[in-house]
């Protein structure tokens, strides 16, 4: 009988976790350091962990979040001038110049389905009408395979599904 080797498989598991917590976070102060800017990507190369392990640690989020939370300018963007600002009529113009640009597509799509059904309609109805006016053409049809026969047999048609 093998002896019971899951505690140290455990173990190890726990150390290679300690470890790679431990280069993450020493990543995330290297960053924080350098200035650069501290994300999940940047932090999952220079740690050389995925991203989706970086996700999934809450404490490095939250560490991660509170860096770039320092870091953010206290003053607030500056806005668009007022001159610069649209205005209701103009976002208004906007949107029913885009409503009608719409409504003509849609036509334009409409017409063109139409079109290519009777098209394909046409395609359809003469390759009908020419396939009953030649009924003993049948073997140019690419599933169409006359069966083998002997000599004495009578001749029998088959079509064998491809």
């Amino acid at each position: 009988m093998r002896a019971d080797n899951t505690a140290h498989l455990l173990a190890a598991a726990q150390r290679r976790a300690d470890r790679t917590r431990r280069r993450a976070l020493d990543a995330l102060r290297r960053l924080d350091a350098a200035g650069g800017p501290v994300t999940f990507e940047a932090l999952a190369r220079e740690a050389g962990v995925s991203r989706s392990w970086l996700y999934n640690q809450p404490d490095l989020r939250t560490e991660i979040d509170r860096i770039r939370a320092h870091r953010q300018p206290s003053a607030p963007a500056p806005s668009t001038p007022e001159r610069q600002r649209a205005t209701a009529d103009s976002l208004l113009r906007r949107l029913q110049v885009a409503t009608d640009r719409i409504r003509r597509l849609e036509t334009d799509n409409q017409q063109l389905r139409d079109a290519l059904a009777r098209a394909l309609g046409d395609a359809r109805t003469t390759r009908i009408t020419t396939a009953a006016t030649r009924p003993d053409d049948t073997t140019r049809h690419p599933i169409y395979q006359p069966e083998p026969r002997h000599r004495d047999e009578p001749v029998k048609d088959t079509v064998h599904q491809a």
